[in-house]
C-alpha cells in the first residue's frame, strides 16, 4: 500500500510540475490546429516528458525500498535497524534472589559479491561477562530473522536450578508474552527462552527484491559481458572466454534469449501461415465461415497454458511440442484478423472494382488484400505478444534453454536477480517487437487509416 500511494503522490506532483514548466510552451503539429481535441483519440499523443519521469519513477521506488546505491540513503524507506543493540534482563532464582544480566546484539546484514559469494557471519561482540549468577551475553542475528537466545545457558544459575527471566528492561514478561522496543519485539517461549526478532521496516528484503545494482551486476555475470571487457587481457583471449562462458546452466544469456526468440518467430510465422488463409477463406466464403467458424470461435478463448498436456501427449517434450504450442496461440488470433480485415472491407470499393471490369482474382490482390492488411498487422502483433508470454511456460517443459526456462530454475533456488533480469530483458524484447512491427506497419501499409 505505502509503495501505491507514493506511486500515486509522484504522479500527481509531477503532472504539475510538468504543466507548471510547460504551460506556456506553444504547440506546433497538427495538433495544434485542432480546436477540439478531447475525446479524438488522434490528438493524444504520448508526453515525452512523462514517459521519461514514469521510467525514473519506477527505479526511484525500485531503489528507495530496496536501499540500492542509486537513490541517496536520506530517501531510503526505513530498514532493519543494523548495527549493535543491548537490552537488560532480569533473572530470579528459586529462592527468590534477582540479578540484572546485558544482551549485547549485532545485527547484520549479508551481502553478495559481483561473483555471487556471500559474505561470512561476524563474530559476536565481545562483551565482559560481569558479576552474579546472571551473566552478560552476546550474539548475532541476520537481518529479517529471528534468533532465540539461550542466555541462561552460560549463567551461574541455569534454568535447571530453577532461574527464570521476570523482566526486560524494566518491564515483567511471562511466558507467552511479547514486549515492543525500539530494535524490535521479544517474545517469551512456553519455556522460558527469549525469542528475538529484529524490526524489519518497510524495505525489501534482498531474497524478495533485490535492489537494482544486484541485477545489474547479474547481467555482467550472465551475459559474460564483464569476460570480453577483462582488463590486462589480450583482445584473443577476451573473446575467447566470451564465448565460452557458461552464464547460466551452460548457457550465456544471449544463448537463453536467441534460443526463446527462435521458437517465438518460427511458432508465429508457421501461426500465420495457416491463420491469415483461413481467416481469408471464413471471409470470403459462406461454407468455410460455416464449416471453420465453431472451431475457430471454441479455440479463441482457450488460454495457451491449458494446451500444454496435449501438446506434449501428441508433440512430446522436445523442440516439436514448444513449436507446435506457439504455433497454436498465433494461429486463431491470425485467423480471426484477417477474417476482420476482409469483413472490413469498404464495399463502395469493391463495387467500383467490378464496375471498372475487374475479376475476383484481381479484386482480391488490389483491394481485398491491401485493405485487410491494418488489421492483419494488429492481429500479428497481438499474436507475437501472446508468443512471446506463452514461451515462458513452453520452456517450462523439459527444456535446458530459453528465457522461460532460465526464470523458471533461478526461482527454484531464489536467484530472485536472475528471475527479475529475465522479466526485464523479456518485456524489453517484447516491446522492441511490437516496435517493429509498427515501423514494417508505417511502412507496408501507409494507407492505414484513410478511406
Amino acid at each position: 500500500m505505502i509503495p501505491l500511494l507514493l506511486y500515486i503522490a509522484i504522479f500527481i506532483a509531477c503532472f504539475y510540475a510538468v504543466r507548471l514548466i510547460s504551460g506556456g510552451a506553444k504547440r506546433t503539429g497538427y495538433t495544434a490546429l485542432k480546436t477540439v481535441t478531447f475525446g479524438d483519440e488522434s490528438a493524444v499523443t504520448p508526453n515525452r516528458w512523462a514517459s521519461v519521469l514514469s521510467i525514473i519513477t519506477l527505479f526511484f521506488l525500485w531503489g528507495t525500498f530496496t536501499g540500492s546505491v542509486i537513490v541517496p540513503s536520506p530517501l531510503h524507506m526505513p530498514g532493519p535497524p543494523l548495527g549493535e543493540h543491548t537490552f537488560t534482563h532480569t533473572v530470579q532464582d528459586a529462592e527468590g534472589n534477582t540479578d540484572d544480566a546485558t544482551v549485547t546484539f549485532l545485527l547484520y546484514q549479508t551481502t553478495v559479491d559481483a561473483e555471487g559469494n556471500e559474505s561470512a557471519e561476524p563474530e559476536p561482540p565481545v562483551v565482559d561477562p560481569g558479576d552474579g549468577f546472571a551473566l552478560n551475553d552476546s550474539l548475532v542475528i541476520e537481518a529479517y530473522g529471528s534468533e532465540l537466545a539461550p542466555l541462561q545457558n552460560n549463567d551461574v544459575l541455569t534454568r535447571d536450578d530453577g532461574t527464570s527471566i521476570i523482566a526486560v528492561n524494566g518491564q515483567p514478561i511471562a511466558p507467552g508474552d511479547r514486549l515492543e522496543f525500539d530494535f524490535g519485539t521479544l517474545a517469551m517461549s512456553t519455556r522460558g527462552s527469549i525469542n528475538i526478532s529484529p524490526a524489519q521496516g518497510i524495505q525489501m528484503e534482498p531474497i524478495w527484491l533485490p535492489p537494482p545494482e544486484d541485477v545489474f551486476n547479474r547481467f555482467l555475470e550472465i551475459s559474460c559481458i564483464n569476460k570480453f571487457w577483462e582488463r590486462g587481457v589480450p583482445m584473443a583471449e577476451r573473446w575467447s572466454n566470451f564465448t565460452g562462458c557458461e552464464g547460466f546452466r551452460n548457457y550465456s544469456l544471449w544463448e537463453h534469449l536467441g534460443f526463446s526468440l527462435y521458437r517465438v518467430v518460427v511458432g508465429f510465422l508457421l501461426g500465420a501461415l495457416v491463420g491469415i488463409p483461413l481467416g481469408y477463406a471464413m471471409g470470403l466464403s459462406n461454407w468455410a465461415r460455416g464449416w471453420f467458424d465453431p472451431i475457430v470461435e471454441f479455440m479463441r478463448p482457450v488460454p495457451p497454458l491449458a494446451l500444454i498436456p496435449l501438446v506434449i501427449i501428441w508433440a512430446g517434450i522436445g523442440e516439436n511440442g514448444k513449436v507446435v504450442l506457439l504455433f497454436l496461440a498465433a494461429l486463431w488470433i491470425m485467423a480471426i484478423a484477417a477474417r476482420s480485415g476482409v469483413s472490413g472491407v469498404n464495399l463502395s470499393k469493391v463495387h467500383a472494382a467490378y464496375s471498372l471490369g475487374a475479376s475476383k482474382a484481381q479484386i482480391m490482390r488490389h483491394v481485398i488484400i491491401p485493405n485487410s492488411l491494418p488489421e492483419i498487422f494488429t492481429g500479428a502483433r497481438v499474436a507475437m505478444g501472446v508468443c512471446w508470454g506463452t514461451v515462458v511456460a513452453a520452456e517450462l517443459v523439459a527444456a535446458v534453454q530459453g528465457a522461460g526456462m532460465m526464470i523458471m530454475v533461478a526461482s527454484r533456488f531464489q536467484l530472485t536477480d536472475i528471475v527479475i533480469l529475465g522479466i526485464i530483458l523479456i518485456g524489453m524484447i517484447g516491446f522492441g517487437i511490437d516496435i517493429l512491427m509498427r515501423m514494417a506497419e508505417n511502412k507496408l501499409v501507409p494507407w492505414k487509416g484513410k478511406s
